[in-house]
C-alpha cells in the first residue's frame, strides 16, 4: 500500500510524503512491462514510459541538488534531452539512476530547511518549500501522462497496485 500524508502530519513531511507517494506511482507504472513496452513512442514527440522516467530522474537532481549547490552524480546525456533513451541505455540502469536521483534528492530534503534558498537553472531565486511544490507538480503531471501512456499500452490504470 502507498503512503498516505499524514492528516496532522508537519508542512515538510507532508510535502515529502505527497512526492513520494507520486514517485511510486511512477514506478509501477513500469512495473511488468517488457523494454519494448516501456521504451514505446506513444506519442507524435516520441513520449514513452521510460523517457519520463530519465526526464524526472534529471529534475531531480537538477532542483533539489543543484539548486541548492550540492553535487550530482556526472551525466551521461544532454539535459536538453533527458526525455529520450538511447539502445545502451537499459531498463534498469534508468530506474536504478531514478533511484540514485530520489535518494540524493531525499538527503538534500532532510537536510535543507524550507525557507532556505537556492538558485535555480535560470537564475531565479526559490527555497525548498516552493522547489517541494514544483517537484509534486511535475511529477504528478508526468505520472498522468504515464497513467495515459500504461492504458495504450495494456489497458492498466489507477496510482498503485490494486489490493
Amino acid at each position: 500500500m502507498m503512503r498516505r500524508v499524514p492528516y496532522t502530519g508537519g508542512e515538510k513531511e507532508s510535502l515529502h510524503v505527497s512526492l513520494d507517494r507520486h514517485r511510486d506511482a511512477v514506478l509501477w507504472k513500469l512495473h511488468g512491462l517488457d523494454d519494448e513496452a516501456l521504451r514505446r513512442p506513444m506519442t507524435p514527440s516520441g513520449t514513452n514510459l521510460l523517457g519520463l522516467v530519465k526526464h524526472l530522474a534529471t529534475v531531480e537532481y537538477g532542483w533539489f541538488c543543484t539548486t541548492f549547490g550540492r553535487a550530482i552524480e556526472p551525466l551521461w546525456f544532454d539535459v536538453t534531452e533527458d526525455m529520450s533513451t538511447t539502445p545502451d541505455e537499459s531498463t534498469a540502469d534508468i530506474v536504478a539512476f531514478y533511484g540514485r536521483a530520489r535518494a540524493t534528492a531525499d538527503r538534500a530534503i532532510e537536510e535543507i530547511g524550507l525557507d532556505d534558498l537556492g538558485t535555480s537553472w535560470n537564475g531565479t531565486t526559490v527555497s525548498m518549500r516552493w522547489v517541494l511544490i514544483h517537484m509534486i507538480e511535475d511529477t504528478v503531471r508526468h505520472a498522468g501522462h504515464m497513467d495515459i501512456l500504461r492504458e495504450l499500452i495494456d489497458g492498466a490504470t489507477g496510482d498503485h497496485p490494486p489490493g
